[in-house]
């Protein structure tokens, strides 16, 4: 599966833009802040029907504009699929596949593998355990629509759940039989999202120490490992023994939506005791990792987005990402850089056919 063409009109700092693309290996050439981010961010917004950077739709509207256009033209199996995504203000967001709009976003998830690499997922190790959450949830939906149909019911019955608990709080109230189905829900739903986790884990671990292996040649000893309230507790259980602390709260302190997926190295969180290369190394395996649990579980090639991925690595680890890039395992690749001499390079080195592209300010 590969993207052929891509067609931009308005899409955050790009007025319009056309790219007819290489089946292998594209670059995006150009000084910083001028729209080489956008690009793969497009092409994100393809696969995902949203941005990678901005979960506000309007905000991907070009500034003084009213509508962006974003329209790809895959290759997968042997056919030519079009999809477009569209936003005008005031409007609902639309996203067609062939010329027929979906009525959920949702049943668009996984239909194009893709896995971006960018400096923004540093925010994985930095910031809370909900920026994880979305991490493990964004794979697993990609190769399992009942997953992100239990997902999206969980986080509705939770917000009731949540929404009963201010109502108890504002009328001093307590209805214990209404509570009590909100419960049941959590755990219908809540109980295989935790198992489907808890597999995903399971099999990821192995392939994310192979990839951090194979870049660092086995230098750091790093641990993934995933925390749940439910490992050890039923779910009825766990709510049952924290109600009294919902109330106070008024909201719902225990559950899958408190899960975490704790980055370590030598038995200690990463965020304090790992050099900006190692963390940049851990989270480079993290992303080849998804990008092969991916294509092992689909069966297609994952499209991947190199964003700025150079920056801040050393030549070393640099090298080592090249050697695994070129590799039959892998498919079409994008890469942005700030160095078109640097870049052509190193994908000269691979072999593989390419395209080079200067990204100017319009």
């Amino acid at each position: 599966m590969h993207l052929k063409r891509l067609s931009l009109f308005n899409y955050k700092n790009i007025d319009e833009g056309n790219f007819d693309f290489d089946q292998k290996i594209n670059c995006f050439v150009g000084r910083n802040g001028i729209g080489k981010t956008n690009v793969l961010d497009s092409i994100y917004h393809l696969a995902h029907g949203k941005s990678y950077f901005n979960p506000l739709a309007v905000q991907n509207i070009r500034h003084g504009e009213e509508f962006f256009v974003v329209e790809g033209a895959f290759e997968k199996d042997g056919r030519e699929e079009t999809v477009v995504c569209s936003l005008k203000k005031g409007q609902k967001k639309i996203l067609k596949r062939n010329g027929k709009s979906y009525d959920k976003f949702s049943e668009h998830v996984g239909f194009i593998p893709l896995v971006m690499i960018s400096p923004s997922d540093r925010d994985l190790i930095t910031e809370g355990s909900e920026t994880r959450r979305r991490f493990i949830d964004s794979v697993i939906s990609q190769l399992d629509p009942m997953y992100l149909q239990r997902l999206i019911q969980y986080q509705k019955v939770l917000s009731q759940r949540n929404a009963l608990l201010k109502y108890f709080a504002a009328n001093r109230t307590f209805d214990k039989e209404t509570l009590q189905i909100y419960n049941e829900q959590l755990n219908a739903l809540g109980q295989p999202i935790f198992e489907s986790r808890r597999n995903f884990i399971g099999d990821f671990i192995p392939i994310f120490n192979k990839h951090h292996h194979a870049i660092t040649e086995s230098a750091e000893n790093v641990q993934l490992i995933y925390q749940s309230d439910l490992s050890d507790k039923d779910y009825l259980e766990l709510l049952a023994q924290t109600f009294d602390r919902d109330k106070v709260l008024q909201y719902t302190s225990t559950g899958i939506h408190k899960d975490d997926l704790l980055f370590e190295i030598d038995g200690h969180p990463i965020k304090k005791f790992g050099s900006q290369g190692q963390q940049k190394s851990f989270l480079i395996a993290l992303k080849l990792a998804q990008f092969e649990f991916l294509r092992k579980k689909s069966g297609q090639k994952p499209i991947l987005l190199f964003d700025d991925i150079f920056d801040k690595l050393d030549e070393f680890r640099v090298s080592k990402i090249v050697e695994m890039v070129n590799n039959d395992d892998f498919g079409q690749l994008f890469i942005s850089d700030t160095h078109p001499e640097r870049t052509e390079a190193i994908v000269r080195s691979t072999h593989q056919s390419y395209k080079m592209f200067n990204i100017s300010k319009s």
